[in-house]
């Protein structure tokens, strides 16, 4: 491969700069629970989708809020890196948990040019992605699907199930007590 040749996308370069600026000063120091409307407003000044009362933590990283939709009561963990060149959808009630990274872009390995190529990365309603953990380009986290911590996932979960490891496997179904 010959990387003297790789180019990144020009695309959203302004806006990329002006949000990289607000997401490491302002949006960083909005700390606290009652700050998330404001951190959200901002969030949706730059495009991303979302209702005002979900919870993205201060500290979290996200390259791309035009790229973001969280449903009704989703979180976005501490220290949690979001990197969505592509589409990321988390479903009503799912969670993505402290320093887990979510990866929706990779390079083309049998390409001599190395060229960058993006997947969305789909969470399901009720889902959640435990600590540490890494999920993929184009995968799609079922409905009630848990993500063990630091597990690594690069192949769709089943919806109900519990998976862990690296890479993630089946581990059971998950099924929820009644209350």
């Amino acid at each position: 491969m010959n990387l003297s040749e790789y180019q990144e996308q020009k695309k959203h370069r302004l806006k990329r700069l002006l949000w990289l600026i607000v997401n490491n000063t302002i949006f960083r120091v909005l700390i606290g629970g009652q700050l998330r409307y404001i951190r959200n407003l901002i969030l949706r000044c730059f495009g991303a989708e979302l209702p005002l009362h979900v919870m993205v933590y201060p500290d979290s990283t996200i390259f791309a809020p035009w790229n973001l939709t969280m449903k009704a009561h989703s979180c976005i963990g501490p220290r949690t890196k979001i990197y969505n060149k592509d589409k990321i959808i988390l479903g009503e009630n799912s969670v993505v948990s402290q320093d887990a990274s979510l990866c929706t872009a990779g390079h083309d390995i049998t390409s001599p040019k190395h060229e960058l190529i993006t997947s969305p990365i789909i969470i399901g309603d009720q889902a959640w992605i435990g600590a540490e953990a890494f999920v993929g380009m184009g995968v799609t986290i079922g409905e009630g699907a848990v993500v063990g911590a630091r597990s690594a996932v690069f192949k769709d979960v089943e919806p109900w199930s519990v998976v862990g490891g690296n890479p993630a496997k089946f581990i059971k179904k998950r099924i929820i007590k009644d209350a």
